[in-house]
């Protein structure tokens, strides 16, 4: 693992200041003030966000036998949530102070029944559910309501019996799914740690009953796992169980995997032990049989389900903050994102010595053979040292520079490493095979 420099944790502001300048995140609407804890990605943020989903999918599908993928709709008949108890208990406690009118979650405050800002009585909480409504159809008094979906969990359970019998999977076997969410929180914040619109990856895995607890306890290892393999220090994670008292209605067991933010510890992916409850409701509310039969015991029963789910940007906001870095090089002091090279959001940078005419040219025609291998930037834009902090700042693994040697005698480039900051000279006609020879050494899988 790379050595890491900065002793003190890094600020949220910090990491919200970097990733806005940068081209990672933006605030959504800002040109008209903002709206509440919704942001917008930017070029980079894009970039970082896809290797993100693009690496849960290689390690949930690609890699495996067992789980094929889904797209379910984000708008669903009402009855779904209605199946699944989230039209009446998808609902947190809401308390308001009269004073500031400012609103609160009552089980998130110290005290329930004083205001955290200036001391003044809250009203008495009430239930606020957290589900967006819009309608469906051209008038809206005469159109059906129906729900933004607040999990794709429940595409993927109403979909069981079409994927069953589309794909002939066997137990145990898992349905993935990416896609976006809403809740409409009532405190937001930290980042995009937090937000009412927000995309998930979620996989739900079908189990025979009685062996769901074997299962539980795999994928909450593998998930651990997995955000270690992006390089998230395990240091920084840890396991939360979840207590008898705090689990959901549908849920017989639940671990989180938490990291610690500059706020604070903070849920990144929860796995959930959910058991026959989504099936066994949605046939029960739907009238078709969601029933898996077993050819070997020659019955048919409600598969126990296994959850793992965790949301993108949570994830991005934890590879910001986990990869920030900074050290003095040379009396300046250096920023650098140490991206583990597969969720780099730009692999391979390419950078002539200047703007010589003699250098343009070569550096435009080495990027094109780096390009068709990497995802990769060009940058000729100022001193050559401010373009390596600048692809430092941004967590490019590797610069490719392109000097006068490269066009007058040798045809040989340099890469310069942003780790260890080494350098090494290859010719052009090798670039890409040790371009890849380094990514993988970082720790690069595909």
């Amino acid at each position: 693992m790379t050595q890491r420099h900065l002793e003190t944790p890094v600020e949220m502001s910090t990491i919200v200041s970097l990733a806005k300048r940068r081209g990672f995140v933006f605030p959504a609407s800002e040109i008209y003030g903002g709206i509440g804890s919704t942001w917008d990605y930017g070029p980079l943020g894009v970039e970082l966000k896809r290797n993100i989903k693009e690496a849960w999918w290689r390690s949930m599908v690609y890699e495996r036998d067992d789980i094929v993928g889904l797209d379910s709709a984000i708008i669903q008949a009402p009855q779904v949530w209605v199946a699944s108890g989230h039209a009446e208990g998808f609902a947190d406690p809401l308390v308001e102070c009269p004073s500031c009118h400012k609103r609160y979650r009552a089980d998130q405050i110290d005290d329930p029944s004083k205001c955290p800002d200036d001391g003044a009585e809250l009203s008495e909480p009430r239930m606020f559910n957290l589900m967006f409504k819009t309608h469906v159809g051209p008038v809206e008094e005469d159109a059906a309501q129906v729900w933004l979906r607040p999990e794709t969990a429940q595409g993927i359970f109403i979909n069981f019996d079409n994927v069953l019998t589309a794909t002939r999977m066997k137990l145990p076997f898992g349905i993935a799914q990416i896609g976006k969410s809403f809740r409409n929180e009532i405190t937001t914040g930290n980042f995009i740690f937090r937000t009412r619109e927000f995309e998930q990856m979620e996989m739900e895995f079908f189990v025979k009953p009685g062996e769901d607890e074997k299962w539980f306890e795999y994928w909450v290892k593998a998930r651990f796992d997995w955000l270690v393999g992006l390089g998230v220090r395990p240091e920084k994670l840890r396991l939360r169980v979840h207590e008898q008292k705090e689990l959901a209605h549908y849920a017989k067991a639940a671990t989180d995997v938490e990291y610690e933010f500059p706020f604070g510890w903070g849920e990144v992916e929860g796995i959930a032990n959910r058991t026959d409850f989504d099936l066994s409701a949605h046939e029960a509310a739907s009238g078709k049989s969601l029933k898996y039969f077993d050819q070997e015991l020659n019955e048919h029963y409600w598969p126990y389900v296994v959850e793992p789910a965790i949301g993108v940007d949570r994830v991005a906001a934890v590879l910001m903050v986990d990869a920030y870095d900074e050290e003095e090089v040379g009396g300046e002091k250096r920023v650098v994102l140490r991206f583990h090279p597969d969720v780099a959001p730009i692999k391979v940078a390419v950078l002539p010595l200047s703007r010589n005419e003699k250098l343009v040219p070569k550096a435009r025609e080495v990027h094109a053979i780096v390009r068709k291998e990497f995802p990769s930037s060009y940058d000729d834009a100022q001193s050559i040292g401010r373009r390596y902090r600048r692809q430092d700042e941004t967590g490019t693994p590797l610069c490719v520079t392109v000097d006068f040697e490269t066009v007058e005698s040798d045809d040989a480039v340099t890469i310069r490493n942003r780790d260890t900051m080494e350098q090494v000279r290859v010719p052009v006609a090798e670039l890409a095979d040790r371009l890849r020879e380094q990514l993988r050494a970082m720790g690069s899988r595909v």
